[in-house]
């Protein structure tokens, strides 16, 4: 999918602007940069997990690294004259780890719904765009040219990276798909606006449609490499996923700064024309209605089934089912931390913290405010033993964890 920059005529009189003033700061539509795209937000799910969990940095150190990586890095991005594959690909690696991470925040340490962080990124992009356009009158890639295009344009990317986490979470994980089924369906919607662009769909509305949903795209692909097959991934881990990829941006990256393939030439009014007015309105309008009905039908339907397996697997002294496997991990945890091994407490802690976010949507709706109490004390567990610091505290939220486990079943 590509899209275009209409014709714009000098005013009568005007010093013509230098031609550095003409470069696209961004690359062309290509398959490599769907390909590099791909990778990218695969890198932003696994690489935030990598340095949260991995390297024990926490949310709230991941975020401050991250953040600050990326202010330095656009601040090279917004001095330069030109497209620099090696700035432009590096910072949409870091707005993607970044963006990832906000979601994250919002539904970790606020305590967010991935519903409601999917309206809150839903409209903070749509305000974005209304003002893209109201002020320069295009939402064309190809027109990044001048400093607030160029303004507008990062935080766009910034919030399509926000919202497509919270979508591939909330159908992941929370929907309970899985990984996998969640990266088709993802995918199928993608192919399907790629063959309405075909068809005749606006170019610049295709491309922001893709755009969007190749984050939970990527991130699905990156949950699905990197997590234990325990929960539905094929188990390669954080570092190995996370390099493996990084090593291919590189190397894709390193072609095409040598290459060229993916520079834009042509100035701005070089462009064939981009189609405007009522019609792309009617199709913008059109394509969030009908996302919005098959998103919402498809939210509801699920909602169903699940509360349906809930009420035929949950009883008054089980009230989240078996929850044997959670037991096992917070003992074998408890154990650990008595004979000071930390890093097999961390170890086990990443376990149990992907094993609960898989489990959620099924022992959610079986009992909500069990399911909040036993989220507690796994957040509780999870924060002190990643602390890397042995001894009682790291011990008795592992106890209390084990005590509200065997308790979910007394009345409250």
């Amino acid at each position: 999918m590509t899209d275009s920059e209409p014709q714009r005529i000098a005013p009568l009189g005007a010093k013509p602007k230098p031609p550095d003033r003409w470069l696209s700061k961004v690359p062309q539509v290509t398959v490599f940069f769907w390909l590099i795209k791909v990778l990218c937000t695969t890198v932003g799910e696994t690489a935030s997990d990598f340095l949260n969990q991995n390297l024990g940095f926490g949310l709230k150190g991941t975020s401050v690294a991250a953040g600050a990586a990326l202010a330095v890095v656009l601040f090279f991005q917004f001095r330069a004259k030109k497209y620099v594959p090696a700035i432009y690909w590096l910072a949409v690696v870091l707005i993607s780890v970044f963006g990832t991470l906000i979601t994250d925040i919002l539904t970790d340490s606020l305590g967010f719904p991935l519903e409601a962080s999917t309206v809150i990124f839903s409209m903070a992009l749509g305000i974005t765009f209304a003002a893209w356009y109201a002020k320069e009158g295009t939402l064309s890639i190809h027109s990044i040219f001048t400093a607030r295009r160029e303004g507008f344009y990062w935080l766009a990317i910034l919030f399509t990276f926000a919202l497509g986490t919270a979508t591939g979470d909330l159908m992941a994980e929370r929907l309970g798909l899985g990984y996998a089924t969640t990266g088709l369906v993802v995918l199928g919607v993608v192919v399907a606006a790629g063959i309405a662009w075909r068809l005749g769909l606006d170019s610049v509305l295709a491309f922001w449609i893709a755009y969007i949903l190749t984050r939970p795209l990527g991130a699905s692909l990156g949950d699905y490499l990197s997590q234990p097959r325990a929960s539905g991934g094929l188990g390669l881990g954080a570092t190995i996923t996370s390099a493996g990829f990084l090593a291919a941006i590189l190397a894709v990256v390193v072609y095409l700064a040598v290459t060229q393939r993916d520079f834009i030439a042509e100035p701005p009014s070089a462009q064939p024309a981009e189609r405007k007015g009522a019609s792309a309105g009617r199709q913008v309008a059109a394509v969030v209605t009908l996302l919005l009905i098959l998103g919402g039908t498809g939210y509801y339907v699920r909602r169903g089934q699940l509360e349906k397996q809930a009420a035929a697997s949950s009883s008054p002294t089980a009230p989240l089912g078996d929850v044997s496997a959670f037991r096992k991990i917070a003992t074998d945890m408890l154990a650990l931390v008595k004979s000071s091994d930390m890093d097999g407490a961390k170890a086990r802690a990443d376990d149990l913290e992907t094993a609960w976010d898989h489990a959620q949507a099924r022992l959610q709706p079986m009992n909500p405010a069990k399911w909040t109490v036993m989220d507690g004390a796994i957040d509780d567990v999870l924060t002190k033993v990643r602390a890397g610091k042995p001894g009682s505290e790291c011990a008795a939220s592992l106890e209390a964890l084990v005590s509200a486990i065997d308790n979910l079943g007394a009345q409250p």
